[in-house]
């Protein structure tokens, strides 16, 4: 995929995956393998998180949808090798939060994905993607339950770091 044709986003927009989506299996070493890659590759391209913590989901389940979508990573991956980290001394620091989620965005259980984001001036700190442990029954629970988590992220933060 060295030569591929790169993509403006790392998934197609508002396509959903599900575990069981009647499509044949694929080799299941290659996809984890490359699933594996792109953990990997998550920690200095927090942009890729979302997209690789999904694709991680179907590791015992995966079928050509899922390898699909890997590979349409690759190809954002192919046009945007000059995103990553950049850390710069500075003096004077401002600590941003973000966070978003998403209402009901796994077919299989309905459960919903919250990400926060952390940095210090233009560069990322800390930052997470992860499924939600219950389902919620509207967009605002989502929504709160994410910023829920952003807080006493950043409260446990300033406890341990001043």
């Amino acid at each position: 995929m060295k030569n591929c044709k790169s993509v403006a986003t790392p998934l197609i927009v508002n396509k959903k995956l599900s575990k069981e989506d009647g499509r044949k299996e694929v080799e299941a070493f290659c996809y984890r393998s490359l699933v594996g890659s792109l953990l990997y590759l998550t920690a200095t391209r927090p942009d890729i998180m979302y997209a690789t913590s999904l694709l991680s989901q179907f590791m015992h389940s995966l079928s050509q949808i899922h390898f699909g979508v890997a590979k349409i990573m690759l190809r954002y991956i192919q046009g945007t090798l000059d995103y990553g980290i950049f850390y710069e001394k500075f003096l004077d620091a401002k600590l941003l939060g973000f966070c978003d989620s998403d209402w009901g965005g796994c077919v299989d259980d309905m459960k919903s994905t919250s990400g926060y984001a952390f940095s210090l001036r233009s560069s990322i700190i800390s930052w997470s993607s992860k499924k939600q442990q219950t389902v919620a029954q509207s967009s605002a629970e989502t929504e709160y339950i994410s910023a829920s988590l952003a807080n006493y992220t950043s409260n446990l933060a300033k406890k341990n770091f001043g």
